[in-house]
């Protein structure tokens, strides 16, 4: 049965694919109960066999449907669709149907550059909006970048998949698996790529990210692998993003450097913080930070870098003038006991350094999707079954690869998937072929343009006489018109050149002279010549423009004996 005709709980047409991402498809559908449009994702069958995982999946996704807020995809309903498996087996594959939102998203934005900075803070203030009502609820989002960002063609800014991240983070996966899920490690925070907890404030380090690269066009961390990308967030400082874009304000940098802060207790602490500072740095004002007071308790607790409450109940009472001190100094068992605390503490940390060391190495049941570009098909899938994974073939034209070559792959190369997951591989059926557009009578300004919009280049230009085409018009092309050729061949013009060819008419009689210049558009002035004897048939015995190429329309002045 094809995508197109399923019906989901007896409601839910499923019809055209719109999106694709590493863990499921999108498809446009219409819910028959209520004839609206929505948005349909399928959940791919290699995620959907783990039982827990369902049952995770599913209990977010109710959690997901329950948030209602206009910066936020709403989630209508969720359930698990009985599918047959190739191998005759029958599995429960999971969907949600979700809010349709007619807009772009934010990763197809940032593909064309750098965005406008004012554009920038309005739409990282909608991510916050959302971000603020969604942890006042208590759900984390957890996978914040702006491929889960959509802004609607009204402009208004939707964020999408609360509560899938949620479901993928809290099951036993590692940091590479978990990469081969969401397909990306640049938007992760320390804590992620370390394999700490998280909470609201790993979304507000991700909004940071996405800021940077929406004001710089690229990730503040970029590497070969994942765990690189990843290891750069723990130990790697950001530049300003002014360094890459000059046009970014020295406010708009203080802001995005404090949301990349490392640790969580230095960074913004809630959302409507965040977007405060977002709003002063937009309006030209740089934000000034507050020092925290380190004997109070912020909302996540007491960070680790602050002193503990009974250490802190010794501060002040060191610190109190009217405490009389009944010992010089302390034991010496008191120091002795604190060169070993911190002894302890100098070997934990450079053991926690030395297990930041960058590592390559990917679980056994992980893969990186290689790179098959201009590979044959036979090559390309023997590299694939070598790394354990299964392929299909489609086709698509290229204008970079001939026909026969591997153009590209889904997931793309370097995506991290697990051993026995589906890769499409996309074979080139060589340059698109187009019909040539007809360009008769156009000038070259306008024919260059049509043979533009067809997927053309502009071949060579000739030039050719014609007596009824004006100069510098098209009179043919090459190939000729509704030909077929292949996207991106240059197209031949012959163009008039605003001249005809003069024969030689001297001897001709005066009639066929002038049906000859008829013929070429001229005009024949014939003028009687009494001084020369009159010959028999009246010929021509001068022309006034000699033979060759003349201007169109011209007059020539034919001669003849009267005697």
């Amino acid at each position: 049965m094809s995508p197109d005709s399923r019906l989901l709980a007896g409601r839910y047409q499923v019809g055209e694919l719109i999106g694709r991402g590493g863990m499921s498809d999108v498809h446009r559908g219409t819910d028959t109960r209520l004839g609206r449009t929505v948005a349909i994702k399928l959940l791919k069958p290699s995620l959907a066999t783990d039982p827990a995982f369902r049952t995770r999946f599913r209990q977010e996704a109710q959690a997901a449907a329950r948030m209602a807020h206009p910066t936020i995809v709403r989630v209508f309903d969720a359930g698990e669709e009985t599918v047959r498996e190739p191998n005759g087996h029958e599995a429960q594959l999971p969907f949600i149907v979700m809010e349709y939102v007619d807009g772009v998203l934010l990763k197809d934005l940032i593909k064309s550059g750098p965005i406008d900075a004012d554009e920038a803070v309005r739409i990282v203030e909608g991510i916050l909006t959302a971000l603020e009502y969604s942890h006042r609820a208590g759900v984390v989002h957890r996978d914040i970048k702006p491929g889960n960002i959509m802004i609607t063609k009204a402009g208004q800014v939707k964020v999408m998949d609360f509560g899938i991240a949620r479901a993928i983070s809290d099951s036993s996966a590692t940091v590479a698996q978990t990469t081969a899920i969401l397909g990306t490690a640049s938007y992760f925070s320390p804590e992620q790529a370390k394999g700490e907890s998280v909470d609201a404030r790993t979304d507000l380090y991700s909004t940071g990210v996405v800021f940077f690269e929406m004001l710089t066009g690229r990730p503040p961390f970029r590497g070969d692998t994942p765990v690189a990308v990843a290891y750069q967030h723990v130990s790697e400082t950001p530049v300003a993003p002014s360094s890459i874009n000059h046009k970014v304000s020295p406010a708009l940098d203080v802001v995005v450097l404090h949301a990349l802060s490392k640790d969580r207790f230095e960074r913004y602490q809630t959302a409507a913080e965040f977007r405060a500072d977002v709003e002063t740095a937009g309006a030209g004002h740089v934000p000034i930070h507050k020092e925290v007071d380190p004997l109070s308790e912020t909302l996540f607790g007491a960070p680790p870098s602050v002193v503990s409450g009974p250490e802190a109940a010794f501060r002040q009472l060191a610190e109190d003038q009217s405490m009389v001190r009944t010992q010089r100094r302390p034991p010496v068992i008191w120091i002795w006991a604190g060169i070993a605390v911190m002894a302890v503490v100098v070997v934990a940390v450079l053991a926690w350094v030395l297990r930041l060391a960058p590592s390559d190495q990917l679980p056994a049941t992980s893969r990186a999707v290689p790179n098959l570009s201009g590979q044959t098909i036979d090559a390309a899938t023997a590299e694939l079954e070598k790394d354990k994974l299964k392929w299909t073939q489609a086709q698509e034209s290229s204008a970079t690869y001939p026909q026969g070559q591997v153009v590209r792959t889904d997931p793309a190369a370097g995506i991290i998937v697990s051993t026995g997951d589906t890769v499409t591989v996309y074979v080139s059926t060589g340059k698109k072929t187009v019909a040539v557009p007809d360009v008769h009578n156009m000038t070259v300004v306008n024919a260059k343009s049509a043979l533009t919009a067809a997927g053309f280049t502009l071949g060579p230009v000739t030039t050719q006489n014609s007596p009824n085409v004006a100069a510098n018009i098209v009179i043919s092309t090459d190939p000729a018109a509704n030909a077929t050729a292949h996207e991106g061949d240059p197209i031949g013009l012959t163009i008039s050149s605003g001249k005809v060819t003069l024969t030689d008419l001297v001897g001709q009689s005066i009639q066929a002279a002038t049906g000859i210049l008829s013929q070429l558009q001229l005009t024949a002035n014939p003028q009687p010549d009494s001084t020369c004897p009159t010959e028999q048939g009246t010929l021509v015995h001068s022309q006034s423009l000699a033979p060759g190429d003349v201007p169109q329309g011209s007059t020539v002045t034919l001669t003849y004996c009267t005697g």
